[in-house]
Formats: C-alpha cells, structure tokens, sequence
C-alpha cells in the first residue's frame, strides 16, 4: 500500500519541480530546455532523487543541477507548502541526458522514415506518369 502512496508522491513532486523551475529566475535554468524526467521516491517518503535532463545534453543539464543543488532548501520548502507535507522529501538531482538521446533516435528515425517512404514514393509516381503519359497519347 505504501508503494502507491509513494508513485503518487513522485508524480506529484516531479509536477511540482517542473512548476517550481519555470518560477526560478538562475540564469543556468534557462540556458536551454530543461526537463525534469523522472523521479523516485523511497517508500517512507523521506528521500526523492531527481533526474533532470536538457535538449542541449548532459553539460547543460549538469550545470541545471549544480544551481538545483544551490537552491535546494529553496525547492524543499516549496514542495511541503505546495504538496501540504508535513516533512518535505530530501531531494537529490542527478543529471541524464535521456531527452538529448531520445531526440537523437527519433531524428535517426525520421531519416529512415524519409528515406523509405522517398524510394517507395518515387517509384510509384513514376510508373504512373509512365501510365498516363501512355494514356494521353
């Protein structure tokens, strides 16, 4: 039973985060998009780890952490007015650079995607023109 309380509780800190960054004025937060991914957090609620990941990779989103980590208490207090917790999760960010290498897949994807979607394109329009051309005649 304590284990759904703790997968809601780290939604609801993962939304809380995200809502919390957009309100944060450190210029090394809006370098680029940040993103937090995913968050655990242990079953007695006491402890959360954090993964925050940035389009622009893992340098940018090392530098999101070492200003997260800077306003840590900051983050920590809002989260138990916010969530109404009595005490608020200690929080550790880590760094991932899933959105940079998602993004690189589904490039790697749209090119493949072009590519057989161009030949399977082009040879039938050609036979068609080929067609009509006949037709016209």
């Amino acid at each position: 039973m304590a284990n759904f309380r703790a997968d809601r509780m780290s939604e609801d800190i993962q939304r809380e985060i995200s809502a919390i960054l957009r309100e944060m004025k450190d210029p090394r937060l809006h370098n680029g998009i940040i993103s937090v991914v995913r968050c655990e957090t242990a079953h007695d609620l006491s402890y959360s780890k954090v993964y925050i990941s940035s389009m622009n990779g893992l340098p940018v989103a090392k530098e999101a952490v070492k200003a997260l980590k800077n306003a840590q208490g900051f983050i920590r207090h809002e989260l138990g007015v916010r969530l109404k917790l009595r005490y608020a999760p200690v929080l550790a960010f880590e760094a991932t650079d899933s959105i940079e290498y998602s993004a690189n897949i589904s490039k790697i994807l749209n090119n493949l995607q072009y590519t057989q979607t161009g030949d399977e394109n082009t040879d039938p329009e050609e036979t068609d023109n080929d067609e009509t051309e006949d037709g016209d005649e």
